[in-house]
């Protein structure tokens, strides 16, 4: 993962060392792009197992030409299985999002992003009662751009400082407050973005 992670920063890095202002690379105002993320995971201790699938599609428009404004929709699905009994978990949520682009002209670009948004989650227990659980979150990060194509660029961010608040929905529930600050090489993210 650390030698993927380092080839990616180094491509990324020759690729500002020799970034040129171009009609095609990079952006400008008026420019609209997508992009997402896609995950799975599935683990297994004994009886227990648990499998989760989420995506996270994002869009935003160039308002100016260093600052763009869009949203993001996170959408999770899980499972959980414990002997005979199975518990489902499902989520959604969606942010508002700010990016400032320090150099959106060229092929090879850094940003800063905020976001805010609201999620929920609904835990389905087998047996019991169903659990509903509301919150918002706030949230900062860095990352960067580098153009392939006129059109696709590949993403890399580089973890967040966040704050999140989600309390269950049932009498006599307590707010659980979480406050992240995740700048390390294991909290890397990467993406493919799509400019119009």
């Amino acid at each position: 993962m650390k030698k993927i992670l380092l080839s990616a920063i180094a491509i990324m890095a020759f690729g500002f060392a020799n970034a040129q202002d171009s009609e095609t690379a990079g952006f400008s105002k008026g420019d609209f792009f997508v992009s997402g993320g896609l995950g799975f995971n599935s683990t297994k201790t004994g009886d227990f197992k648990t499998n989760n699938f989420n995506f996270s599609p994002m869009a935003a428009y160039f308002i100016t030409e260093n600052i763009a404004l869009g949203g993001q929709l996170n959408v999770g699905i899980g499972k959980s299985e414990a002997g005979d009994s199975e518990t489902k978990n499902t989520s959604l949520g969606i942010n508002a999002i700010g990016r400032y682009y320090f150099t959106p002209g060229n092929a090879f670009s850094i940003f800063g992003q905020a976001q805010v948004g609201y999620f929920s989650n609904k835990m389905n227990p087998e047996f019991g009662e169903d659990v509903k659980t509301d919150g918002f979150n706030i949230g900062v990060g860095p990352g960067m751009n580098y153009f392939v194509s006129s059109h696709f660029a590949l993403e890399a961010g580089l973890g967040i400082l966040s704050y999140s608040t989600a309390k269950p929905d049932f009498d006599g529930a307590e707010s659980t407050d979480t406050f992240n600050l995740n700048l390390n090489l294991s909290n890397v993210t990467f993406g493919v973005v799509y400019k119009f």
